[in-house]
């Protein structure tokens, strides 16, 4: 049986930290866009890698070289569809596992990595998706739902072999 990639669904804020101009007064984020190169360079081919056309709207917001930058990235990847399933995860994600109504997609993201089937969620966004207190009712909801939730991961915990 041939081996498998494992599949990511790669969040917004990836390709956003990918491509985005190195920032010089926070160093954290400075850390985090250096180590999304590295995992992009060094990693993301040892991946099968999604986005949604959720991450297609949001990267192409903002500065317009930027935007071009980042839909020329995301476009690479491949694109699944959001499927009615995916949007009602989405609505209990938001009504049940404590994301805001303001959050909803970042829920849509994480339903749509959890109904697609998808074994990790890469991304930055540690307030509504990569957070700790959340996560246990996420997976929760997921599960109540019939699918397994995707590991959620950040960049820098995917790095290693």
């Amino acid at each position: 049986m041939p081996d498998t990639k494992p599949k990511v669904y790669v969040e917004t804020s990836v390709i956003s930290y990918l491509v985005a101009r190195r920032n010089q007064r926070d160093l954290i984020v400075a850390a985090n866009q250096e180590l999304t190169v590295e995992w992009w360079e060094r990693r993301g081919q040892d991946f099968e890698l999604y986005v949604s056309a959720v991450v297609l709207a949001e990267v192409a917001r903002g500065n317009e070289e930027f935007a071009a930058a980042r839909t020329a990235v995301a476009q690479q990847l491949t694109i699944v569809e959001i499927s009615e399933l995916a949007t009602s995860l989405a609505d209990a994600l938001v009504e049940r596992a404590g994301l805001p109504p303001n959050a909803y997609e970042d829920a849509l993201h994480i339903a749509v990595a959890a109904t697609g089937g998808r074994d990790f969620l890469l991304t930055w966004n540690c307030k509504h998706i990569a957070n700790a207190i959340i996560i246990p009712r996420i997976n929760s909801v997921i599960r109540s739902f019939g699918y397994e939730p995707p590991l959620i991961y950040t960049p820098q915990q995917l790095l290693e072999r």
